[in-house]
């Protein structure tokens, strides 16, 4: 189901919920967070690409929602750093060096608590993590793969090799837009 669709299904009110739900969720961890926006510091270093995941991402601007159905069945939040966030705003593609893109997802759940003020099943909300994945620019260091360096992570440790051999071609039909499915959401 698209946001759009959850946006018919539910009407406003319902994707109010579920947007400030997750701003929330985000607000929450953001206030744990203490180290600065830098690109390579923290976690171990993913296979192929090297990427980290970014100190201090959980800061960074909503630059969409979804919820993702079929056998992933998630909530997921991109984020951007600044430069992403420029880039995105003036529609400048290819995106610029130092761009960097989070992904976050969680397990779609139903909210019971929130559900009994409704009287039916129609809110979902966030349950436990699935995976962080992260797009690094930097046309030099990734030339082979368009300038992308990509990290994929679970419970704070990167994922095998074959997951990220599979990053790039997996990103092939997006080529029109540098290889992001995601679009702002002003």
């Amino acid at each position: 189901m698209t946001l759009h669709a959850a946006a018919q299904a539910l009407g406003a009110f319902g994707v109010c919920t579920a947007l400030a739900v997750c701003t929330l969720y985000v607000a929450k961890s953001t206030a744990q967070s203490t180290k600065e926006d830098h690109p390579q510091v923290g976690s171990e270093v993913a296979p192929i690409y090297g990427v980290r995941i970014p100190a201090g991402y959980r800061d960074w601007v909503v630059v969409n929602v979804a919820h993702e159905a079929g056998n992933l069945n998630d909530f997921r939040v991109v984020l951007g750093n600044a430069v992403a966030m420029k880039a995105f705003r003036d529609g400048t593609l290819p995106f610029p060096d130092g761009t960097i893109i989070a992904r976050l997802a969680w397990k779609y759940v139903p909210s019971p608590e929130n559900n009994a003020v409704f009287g039916r099943d129609q809110s979902f909300v966030t349950g436990a993590p699935t995976n962080l994945e992260f797009m690094v620019k930097d046309s030099k260091k990734y030339a082979t793969t368009a300038g992308w360096g990509f990290g994929q992570f679970t419970d704070g440790k990167p994922d095998d090799e074959a997951v990220h051999r599979a990053c790039f071609p997996c990103h092939g039909p997006a080529k029109g837009h540098d290889f992001l499915f995601t679009r702002y959401a002003p």
